[in-house]
């Protein structure tokens, strides 16, 4: 398995490093560097105490960890959101609580899961609407496949 180096500076040097919890894991906890509660129905942006030098090439996504969206309706609003490789500045999660209760969270807790994705160059070759591949069109979108 390929591995790539991403550089960090931890802010706080009791802030846990990000980490899987299982070496099959695909992504990397990430927690929080302050005590807070999230009120029902808000979100707010929570510092990880952390900074990272991501090599060219690659970006950081982060994502709801799937434990608190199931149990306490915790997410990651912008999910996933995209950390590029230019970003030097201290990681913030923005949470969300969808949920009716307030939701404590407490310096160190694991917040959300980061994954390192290499970026894909992409070539946009403009044609017109008629040459478009119309044996696959799925025609609705939006959930339409569920509809009968």
């Amino acid at each position: 398995m390929d591995a790539v180096e991403i550089k960090i500076v931890r802010l706080d040097p009791n802030i846990p490093l990000p980490k899987k919890m299982h070496k099959e894991d695909a992504a990397y906890d990430i927690c929080s560097r302050v005590d807070t509660v999230l009120e029902p129905k808000s979100f707010k942006m929570i510092p990880t105490g952390i900074k990272v030098e991501i090599p060219i090439g690659y970006r950081i996504d982060v994502r709801s960890r799937s434990g608190l969206a199931a149990k306490y309706g915790i997410f990651c609003l912008n999910s996933p959101g995209t950390i590029d490789s230019g970003y030097r500045e201290e990681i913030h999660i923005i949470l969300a609580n969808f949920s009716d209760k307030p939701f404590e969270i407490h310096k160190y807790d694991r917040i959300a899961q980061i994954l390192v994705q290499r970026n894909l160059d992409i070539i946009f070759k403009e044609i017109r609407e008629d040459e478009l591949d119309s044996e696959i069109d799925r025609k609705g979108g939006f959930g339409s496949t569920g509809l009968k």
